[in-house]
């Protein structure tokens, strides 16, 4: 019998996948700070994905594989707008408001998401003791963020806006989840590169309208620094391109509990540029989040990783 690399990909493409992810995507959240120093957020999105795409599916056209499938479309349209637009998109827009490692940190409890929207695995999920536990210790590390934030916008000097841009970011990671699980589940047909290009385009269309609508009259293309276009260059090539399509590739190879463990990384690799590189500052307060959070996710993914272990 034939077995298909998607079913037993080569140990080195996956630790490489996982480098990929873990290092790169903790480092976007610098780089999407730096890009909104030049452009504004719908335009950042739109020419990231556009013509992270456009690139994409040029290869997959040099390769002979089959382009304009229906159901390729379709599927890479809804997870794309989902993820990408959505999750993404919620990512770019808060970070005019909050810090990149606060909004990296706030993001580490995506797999709190995973367990609530992945309704295949409900029964395992709600019948197991640690992942409960895990849950409940997540949203205490949350309630725990927000609870800093709102005392500090009740304050003489407070900033309200801080409290909606958390809010559209717990919004965002819930696209995130949703168009996560839709992609794992949904889009069997069709190579990933396609599939993945798909996603991309329809997200960048649908960041369009917003530039359109909201911020033609606010850029400034000559007043556009160099720092800034390195920086959405790194965000298409590295961020969208390499991160990205190696994020999709692991959710089809690779358990999703085993996939989901980039939230350990993610939020330390921001946290060390935003303070470092950024002068940012992190309080005690959202360090401790940022531990309980984590410690949530081992939690939940206890049992499976040890179900990993054993297979």
């Amino acid at each position: 019998m034939v077995v298909s690399d998607k079913h037993h990909p080569k140990p080195l493409l996956v630790a490489l996948a996982f480098a990929t992810v873990y290092i790169v995507w903790g480092s976007t959240y610098f780089f999407i700070l730096k890009a909104l120093q030049g452009f504004t957020p719908f335009l950042m999105g739109a020419m990231r994905f556009l013509i992270a795409g456009s690139l994409m599916l040029g290869w997959c056209y040099l390769k002979g594989e089959k382009l304009f499938v229906w159901n390729d479309i379709k599927h890479g349209a809804v997870s794309g707008i989902l993820m990408l637009f959505g999750g993404t998109g919620a990512v770019i827009w808060v970070e005019q408001v909050l810090p990149s490692a606060f909004v990296a940190i706030l993001v580490s409890a995506s797999p709190i998401w995973f367990v609530l929207l992945d309704k295949p695995h409900w029964k395992s999920s709600f019948t197991n003791p640690p992942t409960i536990i895990g849950l409940i210790i997540g949203f205490l590390g949350i309630i725990l963020l927000f609870g800093e934030k709102v005392k500090n916008a009740f304050s003489v000097s407070g900033n309200h806006t801080e409290i909606t841009a958390m809010l559209l970011l717990m919004c965002g990671s819930l696209c995130w989840t949703a168009g996560s699980l839709y992609s794992k589940y949904k889009a069997k047909s069709g190579s990933n590169t396609v599939n993945v290009s798909w996603q991309m385009l329809a997200a960048g269309v649908a960041f369009l309208p917003g530039y359109v609508l909201t911020e033609t009259h606010k850029m400034k293309w000559d007043l556009i620094s160099k720092d800034a276009w390195f920086s959405l260059l790194y965000l298409i090539f590295f961020g969208s391109i390499a991160a990205y399509t190696a994020y999709i590739w692991l959710l089809q190879v690779r358990p999703s509990a085993q996939v989901s463990t980039y939230a350990y990384v993610n939020p330390v690799v921001a946290v060390l540029l935003g303070v470092y590189f950024a002068d940012e500052h992190i309080s005690f307060y959202q360090i401790i989040g940022l531990v309980v959070i984590l410690a949530s996710v081992l939690m939940i993914n206890l049992s499976k990783y040890k179900s990993i272990k054993r297979n």
